[in-house]
């Protein structure tokens, strides 16, 4: 399946569109880095906005303050989240043990 051509103005509107949510997305992981907002807050706009629902969940992780890779993917492990998941993609057990998981460190 060939994706049809864009015309100047089609492949314009998709790179101001990919930008917007690359910026949306390095946002909110500053602001959970900084403790601004809590993952729960973050699992909730993920809903409604489609920038942050796209945001890999290893990502999410690794901006919370004291979590990198390695302690990042054994948090994804035990909870039985894929490696590749992202935000909108979690299962209802899934956000309600991850939520609880972080919130009780």
């Amino acid at each position: 399946m060939s994706l049809k051509p864009l015309s100047d103005t089609e492949r314009t509107a998709a790179r101001n569109k990919a930008t917007a949510a690359r910026a949306e997305r390095a946002e909110i992981k500053a602001r959970l880095k900084d403790g601004r907002v809590s993952v729960a807050e973050v699992i909730d706009t993920a809903k409604n906005v489609e920038s942050i629902g796209r945001l890999r969940v290893v990502e999410l992780l690794e901006a919370l303050p004291g979590i990198g890779k390695v302690r990042a993917a054994a948090i994804m492990e035990s909870i039985g989240i894929a490696p590749t998941r992202r935000v909108r993609g979690l299962g209802v057990h899934q956000r309600k043990a991850l939520i609880e998981l972080l919130e009780s460190q």
